[in-house]
C-alpha cells in the first residue's frame, strides 16, 4: 500500500491537472453532442496536434515573442511609475485621498475605450500598444501599493514607535515589508492586464505581428484551428507570468499570513 503522506502528495501534483481535463472533456462533448459544428469549434485532440505543430516548427514564434515584449515592456513601465507612486502616496492618507477620485476613475475606465485617444497620441505603432498596456496596469499596481502601505498592520508600527525607533525605519522597515502582500496582488493583476491590453490592441490597432494580430488575422481567413491555438497559447502565456509572480511572491513575502 502508497503511504498516506505520499498519497497526499501524489493527489496534490496531480489536482492542477483537473481543471484542464475538465476542459477538454466538456470540449469533446460538445463536438460528440453536435452543439455546435466541428467546422467552427475543431476537436481538441487535432487542436492541441496543430498547436504542437505550430511550437515545433517555429510558426508562432515570432507572434509569442512581439506579444511578450510588449507585455513585459508594458509591465516594467508600470512597475517604475506605479510602486514608488504608490508607496508615496499610501504613506500620507491625505495626499492619497486628494487624488484618490482619479485614480478610481481612470481605474474603473475601460481602457480599451481610450485606445482612439492614445491613437491620436502615439499613432499606430508598437509605442501606442505599449503606452495604453501600461495606462491600464500603473493603476493597477498604484492602487495595491497605496493601500498596501496604508494598511500596514497597525500593531506592529506601533510596537516599533513605542520601542523609539526612527520614523525612516519604521516605514522602511515595517510599513513597507508588510505592504509587500498587497502589492504582488497588484502585480500579478497588473501583469495580466497588460497581457489582455496588448492583446486587444494588437487585434484592433494595426499590427504585423503578436498573438492578437494572429488570432483575429486567422479568424478573418477562417483558420479556426489557427485561431484557437493562438488563443491556447495566450491563456498559457497569461497563466505562466501569473505562477512566476506567484513564485516570487513566496520568496519574497515569506512572512505572508503569519502572526
Amino acid at each position: 500500500m502508497i503511504p498516506k503522506q505520499l498519497d497526499r502528495l501524489f493527489d496534490a501534483r496531480l489536482l492542477p491537472l483537473v481543471g484542464p481535463l475538465l476542459l477538454f472533456a466538456l470540449w469533446e462533448l460538445v463536438i460528440a453532442a453536435q452543439w455546435v459544428k466541428p467546422v467552427l469549434l475543431p476537436p481538441p485532440g487535432e487542436t492541441l496536434l496543430h498547436l504542437w505543430d505550430s511550437v515545433i516548427s517555429g510558426a508562432i514564434r515570432v507572434d509569442f515573442l512581439a506579444t511578450l515584449w510588449r507585455t513585459l515592456v508594458a509591465f516594467g513601465i508600470a512597475v517604475a511609475i506605479g510602486v514608488p507612486l504608490g508607496v508615496m502616496l499610501g504613506s500620507s492618507v491625505n495626499a492619497y485621498r486628494s487624488v484618490e477620485f482619479l485614480i478610481d476613475f481612470f481605474r474603473s475606465t475601460p481602457s480599451s475605450a481610450l485606445i482612439p485617444l492614445f491613437l491620436l497620441i502615439f499613432g499606430i505603432t508598437d509605442a501606442n500598444k505599449i503606452a495604453i498596456a501600461a495606462f491600464a496596469a500603473v493603476l493597477l499596481v498604484l492602487f495595491n501599493s497605496a493601500y498596501g502601505v496604508m494598511n500596514a498592520k497597525k500593531t506592529r508600527v506601533m510596537a516599533a514607535q513605542i520601542m523609539g525607533v526612527s520614523r525612516w525605519h519604521v516605514f522602511k522597515d515595517v510599513m513597507l515589508m508588510e505592504s509587500l502582500a498587497q502589492t504582488f496582488v497588484g502585480l500579478r493583476t497588473g501583469v495580466s492586464m497588460s497581457l489582455v491590453i496588448v492583446i486587444v490592441a494588437e487585434m484592433f490597432i494595426g499590427s504585423e505581428t503578436g498573438l492578437g494580430h494572429r488570432i483575429i488575422d486567422a479568424q478573418q481567413v477562417f483558420n479556426v484551428k489557427d485561431m484557437y491555438t493562438s488563443i491556447l497559447i495566450t491563456g498559457a502565456l497569461g497563466y505562466l507570468l501569473n505562477l512566476i509572480f506567484l513564485l516570487i511572491e513566496k520568496k519574497v513575502v515569506h512572512w505572508s499570513g503569519k502572526a
